[in-house]
């Protein structure tokens, strides 16, 4: 069968298992070619083809709810529900999400870009069914790294007391992004080489079933054995302990043993976890033997040799340089220590990480733990620094007010991934922090203009002794300019003049500044004089500039890869407010008030107006209004 051909996976209803392996063997082979040419996420897809197979075979989509956690493993999902044939597309603007959508697809019934919600979306969802009284099953495969968020074990405590059906499918891979830390990991290593306590404890069950109760003593002694084996064969028999029945481990790889142990949870009352053993990248010998990470989510890539398409001789990525500058300050000043929540290789720590050992923490996807552990750290003196995605941040927000900007606290914010990130889509683009960072009492923002200052800033954020700061820097690499040697401390909420200029102002911040230079120069090729400002400091605002700006009745035009709500342009049309320049000109550019799918960079910003041809015409547009009142 071509994969074409399958519309939906009722087709899977009549396969055996021989055929079932077949299907398995050409949808890896469609992945690995087809990923080569856009990128993705191979490593996690190929993990999970028999086991996809399985649910699709043994579930009634989309009237069975399978619930995909993290989302980015549903490839295999979306090929038996009719989209193979929109794979070319996969990622790229206007194309197929890499993540479940629900405007995509019926069977797309949960939007997983971030990890850890599908438990307590398909307590929800279970809910709603008992309501109703109807007899749906409620699916949510979660992995293994997605367990440690502390949001899916909320859900797991209240699963367990509610005892309503449901099929927990516990995906281990031993790795989420990069390998798995932390005590659940290890005890989810435990359960790996205990397979055989399920059959033993059924076994001990039937046999004490078999023994003639004469009075509650023997029957009381007859539960003390079976809790006191099931106590030696599985340590801390976690999930049972939760109310949750256990099955497992199981081989994810072996059809036969998928149906059959999913099978029978289907016919157990009450939630039942399976534990299903997967190996990322399976049937892809590079993407197999990768223990770094790397082969998570890639781009295009030689499908022979393994080996990535890169452009050669780019400049270094804005990670590395936040990574390279935290180990040099760090080998002067052992109070620095760097947090992540799961992005070690994501952010490009592991330089740090092979340096200072004992003064990384990688805490797993447990954004909130990060946030308040810095928070302790930075009570005892230290200078702690949380890297981390901005998406992911939204996470810690409660920490972020709670425990670091209330009490005012020395920590330092590296946000990665600011602005928009392209093809992970709307899950994923770093746009919303400064509208969330910004009404913080305490809190500093800045973003460097390109590499060299994303340095400095790094420096400065370092050197910052009177409370919390956020350095955010963009996805991707830098721009080439030459980097300074020597790191220099920045004044706080001070800008800097990039152009002078009379006729309008111009303020921006990061890369976006070099679109915003390309504009200028079409502005004064008709005439108007453009006055370009570097905000690097989002907070505090440089008063003294835009008093000065203000006194010489320049209009303005903020421009920013960030949400308008909220955002800088919000700031600076309150600082004239509050001022009384109640006869400002202001103008505001940046991210409408909406999600942005996913493209590529150059493509979302054509589609939201952020181009240099579109900061022209609005420019153009403010500069008559000047003119006049002059």
């Amino acid at each position: 069968m071509k994969l074409k051909d399958i519309k939906n996976p009722d087709v899977l209803k009549g396969m055996d298992v021989k055929e079932m392996e077949a299907l398995a063997a050409e949808i890896r082979e469609f992945l690995i070619t087809k990923l080569s040419k856009t990128g993705g996420h191979i490593a996690p897809n190929l993990g999970v083809v028999e086991l996809t197979l399985v649910l699709h075979k043994l579930f009634e989509s989309p009237k069975d709810k399978l619930i995909w956690d993290v989302g980015h493993q549903s490839y295999v999902h979306k090929i038996l529900t009719g989209r193979s044939e929109q794979f070319s597309t996969l990622r790229q603007y206007k194309g197929l999400c890499g993540f479940p959508k629900r405007s995509e697809s019926e069977h797309d019934v949960w939007e997983t870009g971030h990890s850890s919600t599908s438990l307590s979306a398909a307590m929800g969802m279970a809910a709603a069914r008992d309501i109703r009284g109807t007899n749906e099953q409620i699916v949510p495969i979660i992995g293994d790294g997605a367990l440690t968020g502390g949001m899916a074990l909320e859900a797991l405590n209240h699963i367990g007391h509610e005892k309503t059906n449901m099929v927990i499918i516990l995906n281990d891979n031993e790795m989420s992004i990069a390998p798995n830390v932390g005590a659940m990991h290890n005890m989810l290593g435990r359960l790996r080489t205990a397979g055989k306590y399920k059959k033993v404890k059924d076994d001990l069950e039937y046999l004490m079933k078999k023994i003639p109760a004469f009075g509650g003593k023997i029957a009381s002694a007859a539960e003390r054995l079976k809790d006191s084996v099931k106590y030696m064969l599985v340590s801390g028999i976690f999930f049972e302990e939760l109310g949750i029945t256990y099955l497992g481990p199981v081989d994810g790889h072996n059809i036969s043993n998928l149906i059959e142990n999913i099978n029978y949870a289907k016919k157990t009352k009450g939630p039942v976890l399976v534990h299903v053993l997967t190996q990322k990248g399976k049937g892809y010998k590079p993407a197999e033997s990768d223990v770094s990470g790397k082969w998570h989510g890639t781009g295009p890539y030689k499908i022979e040799s393994g080996d990535f398409i890169k452009p050669v001789d780019a400049p270094p990525a804005y990670s590395k340089v936040v990574s390279e500058t935290l180990r040099t300050v760090a080998r002067k000043d052992d109070r620095v220590v760097v947090i992540t929540p799961a992005m070690v290789i994501g952010s490009k720590l592991e330089g740090f990480a092979e340096e200072f050992p004992n003064r990384l923490f990688d805490v797993g996807i447990a954004e909130q733990h990060a946030t308040t552990m810095a928070a302790g750290l930075a009570v005892q003196g230290m200078k702690p620094v949380v890297s981390i995605y901005s998406t992911f941040m939204q996470r810690a927000y409660d920490q972020i007010v709670h425990d670091v900007c209330r009490q005012n606290l020395n920590v330092v914010f590296s946000v990665d991934r600011s602005g928009l990130v392209g093809a992970d889509g709307e899950t994923h683009q770093g746009v919303f922090d400064i509208a969330f960072l910004r009404s913080l009492p305490n809190m500093v923002i800045g973003m460097g203009k390109d590499e060299n200052e994303c340095q400095h800033l790094v420096y400065t954020a370092l050197k910052y002794d009177k409370g919390p700061i956020a350095v955010r820097c963009p996805r991707g690499n830098g721009l080439g300019v030459h980097m300074d040697k020597e790191l220099q401390e920045l004044p706080i909420g001070k800008w800097e003049t990039l152009k002078e200029g009379s006729d309008i102002a111009i303020l921006s911040f990061g890369p976006m500044l070099e679109t915003v230079m390309e504009a200028a120069k079409q502005l004064q090729a008709d005439g108007i004089s453009v006055n370009v400002i570097n905000a690097r400091f989002i907070k505090p605002l440089d008063h003294e500039m835009l008093r000065h700006i203000a006194e010489r009745h320049m209009p303005v035009l903020t421009v920013e890869e960030s949400v308008l709500q909220g955002g800088f342009g919000s700031a600076v049309l309150e600082f004239f407010h509050n001022e009384g320049y109640h006869d400002m000109v202001v103008d505001r550019m940046g991210i409408p008030d909406r999600f942005i799918e996913h493209g590529s960079v150059k493509d979302l910003l054509k589609e939201i107006g952020l181009t240099s041809e579109n900061i022209y015409r609005h420019a153009k547009k403010l500069i008559p209004n000047h003119r006049q009142r002059a």
